[in-house]
């Protein structure tokens, strides 16, 4: 946003429109991208689209990043519209940033190198992708850096 934006809001004259400004994000979304065809024709689906600022393609990975004052469903729907490709919200995490990235529920084999299944807020997931305070307690009360730092002794 360019300082003439900025300022231009503080003398705004429209009091009587009610228009909600979204917010700048970022969305993943997961396409199945075969060959520089695809890419381009996903590019061109989403680049076309009012709000975005910046489409960011990686096919290895089967990941579409779009930066822009856009909405998740919306763009999802973008894709499927005008490619006629399979479009998801992008459900992977990598795998630092989950507790036990091995867990069954976690790990998917059709997740790119690297990266697991988002397991914060799917309720599906097994127990042990989210350890309780006791499991914790009991996993940590030996160290692998020091044995003989046991808490029990």
């Amino acid at each position: 946003m360019g300082v003439l934006d900025h300022v231009s809001e503080y003398f705004d004259c429209s009091h009587g429109s009610s228009r909600r400004h979204k917010s700048l994000q970022t969305v993943d979304v997961r396409v199945l991208i075969d060959c520089e065809g695809c890419e381009r024709k996903v590019r061109r689906a989403l680049e076309g689209m009012r709000g975005v600022r910046d489409v960011t393609i990686e096919p290895n990975a089967q990941k579409v990043t779009v930066v822009g004052y856009v909405e998740p469903n919306k763009v999802v729907a973008r894709i499927i519209h005008r490619t006629g490709k399979r479009a998801e919200l992008y459900p992977f995490v990598p795998y630092d940033v989950v507790a036990h990235p091995y867990a069954s529920g976690v790990y998917d084999n059709r997740a790119p190198t690297g990266y697991v299944r988002n397991t914060e807020y799917d309720p599906h997931v097994s127990r042990l992708a989210r350890a309780s305070s006791t499991e914790v307690r009991y996993t940590t009360a030996f160290s692998d850096e020091n044995a003989s730092a046991c808490v029990i002794m």
